[in-house]
């Protein structure tokens, strides 16, 4: 009717008036988003809620601190955790950061540890990674290694005369480096030794850095851990080992060493202070490395892996 076009808000034409763009929207939502992450990384997804109750308990189960386990490591920093992931590192628990700022390092880190298996993976608010970290700038990426499985001692000369082959033992004394352990085991293995022991207390433990350095080697040569270091080499001479040590004022150089063809433990001081009184005094035999060039020291992964190589030689 006339008077209805006068009606307020009420349309009088069937042309569409002038819309606001979408900005570059659509064509952004068309774009792809990357690769699906894990089923444990989708929030909601009944992998992420099992993986995150599993990580939860893991993280509160106690952990002896004495025996034949080390504690629990965090590896903290996206450098650090993908690098660990690299080196085969045995790790149970990826912590992600939510609404984390993904980089090529964090998509490689998840890649990883969903190639290896048996990492779970759990997102947690930076809150509660500040808190795992002692405040430590993790970045939103943490790793945590589970405990260390030690051997005894006697197990590392016993599994020798069960292949019926002399000894070959490394044990260290006040080396506080983990990277020197790792590469002590490295050594070790390159050139048929048994394993390494290291003191219980001030020492250098199997650590995520000493698993880095050993190359791998560390899971196919046994570390063991005594409790105290001078008795554990009094029962490796009992039982028929000739302890040598190495000194800069040594008696014996190591091209007149004879033990070397026999069943022998070889003691590596630190680089600074050398064996400890009590364990000089129990070895067998002080021996020095001829150092021609004048070098005052070497450090105890390159001291040991020179008496390694000497005595896979002489073995041979």
């Amino acid at each position: 009717m006339a008077g209805n076009s006068q009606r307020r808000n009420r349309r009088t034409s069937n042309k569409k008036g002038a819309t606001v763009g979408s900005g570059g929207k659509r064509r952004r939502g068309l774009e792809g988003k990357g690769p699906t992450p894990p089923a444990e990384m989708r929030k909601g997804h009944v992998k992420q809620r099992v993986a995150n109750a599993r990580a939860r308990q893991a993280a509160k189960r106690p952990v002896p601190r004495r025996g034949g386990k080390g504690p629990n490591e965090m590896v903290v920093g996206r450098n650090p955790v993908v690098e660990a992931l690299r080196e085969g590192v045995p790790a149970n628990t990826l912590y992600v950061q939510q609404f984390i700022d993904s980089d090529d390092r964090v998509r490689e880190a998840l890649k990883l540890a969903a190639d290896r298996g048996g990492i779970h993976l759990m997102e947690a608010p930076k809150a509660e990674l500040d808190r795992l970290t002692n405040g430590l700038n993790h970045q939103g990426l943490v790793l945590q290694v589970p405990p260390y499985e030690y051997a005894h001692p006697e197990d590392l000369s016993a599994a020798a005369f069960d292949e019926d082959e002399d000894p070959l033992i490394v044990a260290l004394d006040g080396v506080t480096d983990p990277r020197n352990l790792g590469a002590v085991v490295r050594s070790v293995s390159a050139f048929g030794g048994h394993g390494v022991v290291v003191p219980e207390r001030r020492a250098a433990g199997m650590t995520a850095g000493a698993w880095k350095t050993s190359a791998g080697t560390a899971a196919r040569t046994p570390v063991a851990r005594a409790t105290n270091l001078t008795r554990t080499l009094e029962a490796y001479q009992k039982a028929g080992l000739m302890v040598v040590g190495l000194a800069a004022d040594g008696d014996v150089e190591l091209q007149d060493l004879e033990a070397l063809d026999g069943p022998v433990v070889i003691v590596v001081g630190s680089e600074g202070k050398g064996l400890s009184r009590l364990v000089g005094e129990t070895c067998d035999l002080r021996v020095r490395i001829p150092m021609p060039g004048g070098a005052e020291s070497l450090n105890a992964g390159v001291a040991a892996g020179v008496v390694l190589y000497e005595a896979a030689r002489r073995r041979a």
